[in-house]
């Protein structure tokens, strides 16, 4: 039953304050439930004994029900008032032991909302007060006696079992989010990761093709600052986007942000990877068609961190991008020659190339394929390049039309 506003939502002994008869229809079942089992008890035990059922205790029996009403804003008030009406049924007509359910109701709700102090309290009034009666012997008070008290510790004992299993249970749902949260992190990470190792490292070499150009070749610097300004412009944009995500909430966004890049956008890193120097070969096998974006969005990284790692690792290498579509799902490849320092006969260690397999590109791309249940695989060619191939499941794209965006 959910707690509304008068309720507790703490574990200790600090009280919410709240409209007093903020209740919920579970409430006014339990009450209603509470009124019933009360009545059959009361005529039950009446007809057993021989006893008149009179009006006054009908309605000091139906009396505790709207009490229960307030239980969770009022849990000691609620308590005290039923224990009361009680006492005064008891004192007005003579009963054999009993522990009506209104007492039950009452005092696991204090059990639950209230600190160990004050359901011990609550625990040892309740016993005596509802022995309140001068209609029955010895025998009947020391069972009485016996009876309520093994209620109570039974009441008060599964309130305690159920307050600590909604402490672990709501412990739970917050360890749960705040792995969320870190795996969102971890996500805007990565994206970051690869937005700035791709469009930097392009900047930088765009802007050192504009000097050596600059002086012989005025044509080519202004393209490749042409170049340098768009990649500058899209790296900002595309940050500003993943950077929202951790503002969301603070205030409305006055634009939609721009799409995420698909497979519709790889001809665009293809371009930049050859203005940057890379020789770079793409092409597409099988129908093209469109993909969920998340898979676009996976292809599109794992050609753009592979491009980018190329540039880094093994300057003057030819890449080749290929794309193949599949029945039930695509596969991506991007290789390079290893030109510049990956034959078998350079200097530089084979294992440096592409960062290993430590790198956090390379840990990246295991991760998005992963993700879309796909395989990766990556390693050093024979012939001194470096290869990485995956393979993504394609199902519906659920309409939409990624591989058109331009």
């Amino acid at each position: 039953m959910p707690i509304r506003s008068g309720g507790r939502t703490g574990d200790g002994g600090a009280k919410a304050r709240g409209p007093a008869f903020d209740w919920t229809r579970n409430d006014a079942l339990v009450a209603i439930g509470a009124a019933v089992n009360d009545l059959i008890g009361y005529s039950l035990g009446a007809a057993d004994n021989g006893r008149p059922l009179t009006v006054q205790a009908l309605v000091l029996v139906v009396l505790a029900a709207p009490c229960l009403l307030a239980r969770r804003a009022r849990p000691v008030t609620v308590l005290c008032a039923v224990l009361a009406l009680g006492a005064a049924l008891n004192l007005t007509t003579p009963q054999g032991p009993h522990f009506s359910a209104a007492y039950m109701v009452a005092l696991y709700t204090v059990t639950r909302l209230r600190g160990p102090g004050v359901t011990a309290v609550a625990a040892v009034a309740t016993v005596p007060l509802t022995m309140i009666s001068g209609g029955y012997g010895d025998s009947s008070v020391l069972t009485g006696l016996l009876g309520n008290t093994v209620a109570v510790v039974l009441v008060v004992g599964t309130g305690l079992v159920v307050r600590r299993w909604q402490r672990e249970a709501e412990a739970k749902r917050t360890l749960l989010a705040d792995r969320a949260v870190a795996e969102e992190r971890r996500r805007i990470a990565r994206e970051l990761h690869d937005i700035v190792a791709h469009h930097i490292t392009t900047m930088q070499l765009m802007a050192g093709g504009a000097r050596a150009n600059l002086a012989h070749d005025p044509g080519a610097a202004r393209e490749a600052l042409v170049t340098l300004e768009d990649s500058g412009r899209m790296a900002l944009r595309e940050m500003r986007q993943l950077l929202d995500v951790l503002r969301a909430g603070e205030e409305p966004e006055q634009v939609p942000p721009a799409p995420q890049p698909g497979t519709g956008d790889l001809g665009r890193i293809i371009t930049e990877s050859r203005l940057a120097g890379t020789p770079t070969e793409f092409t597409v096998r099988g129908t093209a068609r469109p993909l969920p974006p998340t898979v676009g969005l996976t292809v599109f990284r794992i050609v753009q961190e592979a491009l980018t790692n190329a540039r880094k690792h093994a300057v003057g290498a030819r890449a080749q991008v290929r794309l193949t579509y599949g029945p039930d799902g695509v596969e991506v490849e991007v290789r390079d020659d290893g030109a510049g320092g990956a034959h078998p006969g350079s200097s530089r260690p084979a294992a440096s190339r592409h960062g290993s397999a430590s790198g956090y590109g390379l840990i990246g791309m295991r991760e998005r394929v992963a993700l879309q249940g796909g395989t990766l695989e990556t390693g050093s060619c024979d012939d001194g390049g470096f290869r990485v191939a995956a393979r993504l499941p394609a199902g519906d794209p659920g309409g939409h039309r990624e591989d058109r965006r331009g």
